[in-house]
C-alpha cells in the first residue's frame, strides 16, 4: 500500500500475476455438467414449476441440482458457490414450496447489501406469482415507514440487510423468534463488511427448531465458527469453480503517458463496448468521472455509498435495460449484483486485494457468456 500527501492511502494491489489471456488456439473448455433432475422431478406445486418455467428456467444449475432436493427434503444446507450461479432460485424454490404446504412457516433471509436484497424479493415475486404469499423488503438507505406497514401483515418471507432488520427489531417491528427458517446469502461478504455482530445476534434471536440455508463463495474460519453454531447436520453443497474464470479473458492497459480518462474514453468508443462496467476507487472522483464522460458525450450512470438507495436502483435500471451502456461504481457493486449480458469490465482504479479483483471481474463472463476485464496501469 503506497500514500499520498496528508496519509491518504492508494490502493497498489498489482493484477499483472493474475491476468491470463484468452488462448484462441487451444480454449479451455470447462467440464459440462450433467444435471441429475429436470425441474418438473422436483416435487413443488404445479403453479410454481409453471413460474419456473416462465422465468425461462429449462435445466437446473448444478447448485440448483444439488440444493433444491437437499432443501426440499428438509437438511440444512450450506452452498459453497460463486456469484452468477443460479443460487438465488436454489433456496427460493424450495422454501416457496414449504410455505405453500404449511402457511404457519416463515422465511428470513438476509442478504449483505441493499442491492441483493432487492434482487432477492424481486426474484421471490416471480416465483410466488398467483400463489398469495407475501413478502416485505427491509434494507438501509430508505424510510422505515413503508417496511413498518409490511411487516405488521407478517409476511411469509422478509428479506433484508442485517443493520435494518436488527434496527427494526429494536423498534419491535420484527420478532426474529417467530421464523423458524433462515436464509444467510453471501456469508462471507457480511462479515467482511462487518456484520459479523448483527449477523450473529439475528440467529441468537430465531426459534430453536429451525431450517437453515447458509450460502458463501468461501468458507474462512469466521464463516465456518458461525455455521457450527446456527446449523444442524448441515448438507454441504460446493459447486464453486476456480477464481480465474474461464469465461473471462483478462488484461492488462497501460495508458502509454495518457491520461487515464483519454484512455478510457478510446476503449469505449470501441466496437463491442456495449455494456460496461467501470470500477473507480472512490465516490468523489467516480462523480467527477462521470461528469466528465457525460462532457464528452457518453451516458453514463453511476453507483456509490453517498447516492440514496433509490437513485443507485434508478442507475441499476437504466444500465439493466440498455438505456445507458456504462456504469460506474464503487466497490458496493463488485458482488452480488446479477446483471446480464455485461460485455466488459474496467478497472479504472486498482482494486485493494486478490478477493476485490476476482470480485470485480466476476460480473462478467456470466451464465456460461464470453465477457472481457481490463486494467488500466499508468505507465
Amino acid at each position: 500500500m503506497q500514500y499520498r500527501p496528508f496519509g491518504r492511502k492508494v490502493r497498489s494491489f498489482d493484477p499483472s500475476n493474475l491476468v491470463k489471456q484468452a488462448q484462441v488456439s487451444n480454449p479451455v473448455i470447462p467440464d459440462t455438467y450433467i444435471a441429475k433432475f429436470s425441474f418438473s422431478d422436483f416435487a413443488v406445486g404445479s403453479q410454481l414449476l409453471s413460474n419456473i418455467q416462465a422465468r425461462g428456467y429449462v435445466t437446473p444449475t448444478p447448485i440448483q441440482d444439488r440444493c433444491i432436493p437437499a432443501l426440499l427434503s428438509g437438511s440444512d444446507v450450506v452452498g459453497i458457490a460463486n456469484t452468477g450461479t443460479g443460487k438465488t432460485a436454489a433456496f427460493l424454490i424450495p422454501f416457496i414450496h414449504k410455505i405453500m404446504t404449511d402457511r404457519s412457516q416463515r422465511v428470513l433471509i438476509v442478504a449483505p447489501t441493499r442491492e441483493l436484497a432487492g434482487q432477492i424479493e424481486q426474484e421471490f415475486k416471480l416465483f410466488a406469482r398467483s400463489l398469495n404469499l407475501s413478502s416485505a423488503l427491509c434494507i438501509g438507505g430508505v424510510g422505515m415507514v413503508r417496511q413498518i406497514r409490511e411487516l405488521a401483515r407478517n409476511p411469509h418471507f422478509v428479506v433484508g440487510t442485517p443493520g435494518r432488520l436488527k434496527d427494526l427489531e429494536k423498534r419491535r417491528n420484527i420478532n426474529f423468534s417467530s421464523f423458524n427458517n433462515i436464509v444467510l446469502d453471501e456469508v462471507d461478504r457480511m462479515l467482511d463488511m462487518g456484520f459479523v455482530h448483527d449477523v450473529t445476534y439475528i440467529i441468537s434471536k430465531l426459534a430453536t427448531n429451525r431450517h437453515s440455508a447458509f450460502f458463501s463463495a468461501t468458507i474462512p474460519d469466521s464463516v465456518r465458527k458461525i455455521m457450527h453454531s446456527a446449523l444442524k447436520n448441515p448438507v454441504t453443497i460446493s459447486v464453486k469453480s476456480s477464481d480465474n474464470l474461464d469465461n473471462v479473458s483478462q488484461s492488462i492497459v497501460k495508458t502509454l503517458g495518457k491520461t487515464k480518462i483519454d484512455v478510457l474514453h478510446d476503449l469505449l468508443i470501441q466496437k463491442g463496448f456495449d455494456k460496461v462496467l467501470v470500477f473507480g476507487r472512490t465516490k468523489w472522483e467516480l462523480e467527477k468521472l462521470a461528469r466528465d464522460l457525460n462532457v464528452r458525450g457518453f451516458r453514463v450512470v453511476a453507483i456509490h455509498g453517498n447516492k440514496s438507495q433509490s437513485q443507485r436502483q434508478y442507475s441499476l435500471d437504466q444500465f439493466k435495460g440498455n438505456r445507458v451502456k456504462v456504469l460506474l461504481a464503487t466497490d458496493v457493486a463488485s458482488r452480488g449484483l446479477d446483471i446480464d449480458s455485461i460485455t466488459h469490465v474496467i478497472n479504472y482504479d486498482l482494486p485493494e486485494s486478490y478477493e476485490d479483483y476476482i470480485h470485480r471481474i466476476g460480473r462478467t463472463g456470466r451464465a456460461d457468456k464470453k465477457g472481457i476485464a481490463l486494467t488500466l496501469v499508468d505507465n
